[in-house]
């Protein structure tokens, strides 16, 4: 099938952004120095912080594997949390690590486009 390795990728990357959301949710618990200098993001408890961010982390996860198994459910979640991505990307190019932070945009926008386009015929194949 025509983006299978796309599809492939986006799933994998979900499955490493859900781990890593699932790890800064733990450390946002047990208050480690995560954040520093008082940073204030949407919430301004830790606590709050690290459940939502283990939530959004367990739905990537199954995101993740719903993707690799070819189920509808991963494509949707693939492009919700690929679009979140891309625009919590463009909000933080004025921290400390603008070329990081577009290097993430673009790769959100190329998951993205990779799980849209994922068994589309080409155009003039005539089958």
């Amino acid at each position: 099938m025509r983006g299978a390795g796309r599809v492939a990728f986006a799933g994998i990357m979900l499955l490493i952004i859900g781990v890593l959301n699932i790890i800064y949710g733990i450390g946002a618990l047990d208050d480690a120095n995560v954040f520093v200098n008082d940073t204030r993001l949407i919430f301004s408890d830790l606590n709050t912080l690290g459940w939502v961010l283990i939530i959004i982390g367990v739905f990537q996860l199954t995101g993740g594997f719903s993707l690799l198994a070819g189920n509808a459910y991963g494509r949707i979640i693939g492009v919700i949390a690929g679009s979140i991505g891309a625009v919590m990307a463009l909000i933080s190019v004025a921290g400390a690590f603008p070329w990081w932070s577009l290097g993430v945009f673009f790769l959100c926008c190329w998951v993205v486009w990779g799980i849209l386009i994922f068994d589309e015929d080409e155009m003039g194949s005539g089958a």
